[in-house]
């Protein structure tokens, strides 16, 4: 897979950009839908969406794409800094990448990389959409939002990341970057 520093960005970075459009439509549709079209009687989330002016950020309300963006910005800040390098770190903690079989290893790097994300991005989505200006700002409640939101989203992210998205993301990966590489059959004992 990636092999120096810039494959690396460039693989967060396909990663991201399918990653954060399916969180933000399962948010929308599957966490959110149902009180959009209720508050709006709307029977279409995007109406629904529309009809209120948008999604609340911060208390303002702002489009889906604004949504997107801030979210594409945030993950792939965080991807690079945070949860690529340590779920890396993880992974080898248990298992030796020259050793391991690759997929067994690609398999714990993607634990270890939800492990990480789905809590640090739980923890900034519970800062940017929940209505904290409504309302007097308590610590239980914040921290009981972001817990809801890992309980939302870690399943979501688990099994769309190690069955869906990263399985995509590393096909298309090797179509970008063909390497002319030999390989090696599996050893059998």
């Amino acid at each position: 897979m990636p092999k120096n520093q810039f494959e690396r960005m460039m693989f967060a970075l396909f990663t991201v950009i399918v990653t954060v459009h399916a969180y933000v439509f399962y948010s929308l549709y599957v966490i959110n839908g149902a009180t959009f079209t209720e508050m709006t009687g709307k029977t279409h989330v995007l109406d629904a969406v529309r009809a209120i002016g948008g999604v609340s950020v911060l208390g303002h309300a702002v489009p889906i794409w604004a949504v997107v963006l801030i979210e594409f910005v945030l993950a792939y800040t965080l991807e690079i800094t945070m949860g690529s390098p340590c779920s890396f770190k993880l992974a080898c903690k248990i298992f030796n990448p020259r050793e391991t079989h690759p997929v067994l290893f690609e398999t714990a790097i993607i634990c270890a990389t939800v492990g990480l994300m789905c809590p640090a991005m739980s923890f900034i989505a519970s800062i940017l959409y929940y209505p904290y200006q409504y309302m007097n700002f308590n610590i239980f409640t914040f921290l009981a939002n972001w817990i809801k939101l890992v309980c939302y989203n870690f399943h979501f992210a688990f099994f769309s990341q190690l069955f869906f998205i990263q399985p995509f993301i590393r096909t298309v990966f090797k179509l970008v970057f063909r390497r002319n590489e030999v390989i090696e059959p599996a050893k059998t004992t």
